[in-house]
Formats: structure tokens, C-alpha cells, sequence
């Protein structure tokens, strides 16, 4: 029994392209929903602007770095956020105004204002709570007229 050969036409070279160009335009759109989907937004709003503003912003950090302070990493404890904040010494500072605002890195959920109690010398926990999950932090504290701004994570 001799097999015959089929032909190759017109028809099937763009049933192929189609179907080819079908599975990359679908993974295309696949990719671009999921990268549309998780995408927190930009680092600053105007590059020209924030260009404009480095060198203040290296001097802001240069007298927060002379404040000596030292400051733990945030740690969860139950659903409340705990940080540790000491002077170049390693005592407590005296009445420090802490605070904080907790977002998701990807923007899932409203950004939460958190304020901060002292529990013993030098830590402090969050008078609201935390849930859990993945959170980016910008911590405030501010002492008579020092200040020190710094951002952390907590997952």
C-alpha cells in the first residue's frame, strides 16, 4: 500500500502564520496585562525635577547622619509594627515623635497612617495595626528640631 503525499497549499501556509502569530500576540497581551497589573507607578513623577532637588536631599541626609541615631529594623509583633530608636549614646531619646505610613509595594490596598507609643527605653510599637503581608515604610521621627526621615520594608 503506497501513501500518498499531501499538498501543502495556500490554505495551510496561513492556517500556520495564524496560528504562529496567534500564540505570540496572545502571550504578548498575557505579559503586558500582568506587567500593567503590578505596576506600583513611577519612582519620582519629573526625573528633571527630583534632578533638581539631589543635592538638597544629600544634605538632608549628611545632618541626619550627624544626628548619630540608631535605628533598628521594624519587626511585626502580632499585627503591630515595633522599631527600636536610640541616640548616638544608646539611650532613649526624650519624647521623639515617631511616625509612619505603610504601603504595598503594588499598590493593593490604601496607604496606612501609623503612629508610635514608647513601651520601654527606646521602643516604640504602633498604636494601629499592620496586616499582614508585604510593606513598604516611611518612618518620620523628630526630636526638639532634628529629624530623620528613612524608608524600610517589612514582609
Amino acid at each position: 500500500m503506497q501513501k500518498t503525499k499531501k499538498k501543502i497549499t495556500g490554505f495551510h501556509v496561513t492556517l500556520m502564520f495564524m496560528a504562529f502569530f496567534g500564540v505570540i500576540m496572545a502571550v504578548n497581551f498575557l505579559m503586558a496585562s500582568l506587567a500593567l497589573g503590578s505596576f506600583s507607578g513611577t519612582v519620582v513623577d519629573n526625573s528633571y525635577v527630583a534632578s533638581q532637588k539631589y543635592n538638597e536631599w544629600l544634605e538632608e541626609s549628611r545632618q541626619e547622619a550627624a544626628h548619630g541615631w540608631i535605628v533598628g529594623e521594624p519587626k511585626r509583633t502580632d499585627d503591630k509594627l515595633q522599631l527600636s530608636v536610640l541616640d548616638a549614646e544608646g539611650a532613649a531619646l526624650s519624647d521623639p515623635k515617631i511616625s509612619a505610613i505603610a504601603y504595598h509595594p503594588v499598590g493593593q490596598t490604601e496607604a496606612i497612617n501609623l503612629t508610635f507609643t514608647e513601651n520601654a527605653g527606646g521602643l516604640y510599637q504602633s498604636n494601629e495595626a499592620l496586616p499582614a503581608g508585604r510593606w513598604k515604610l516611611k518612618i518620620s521621627i523628630s526630636e526638639d528640631v532634628r529629624n530623620l526621615d528613612m524608608v524600610s520594608e517589612i514582609k
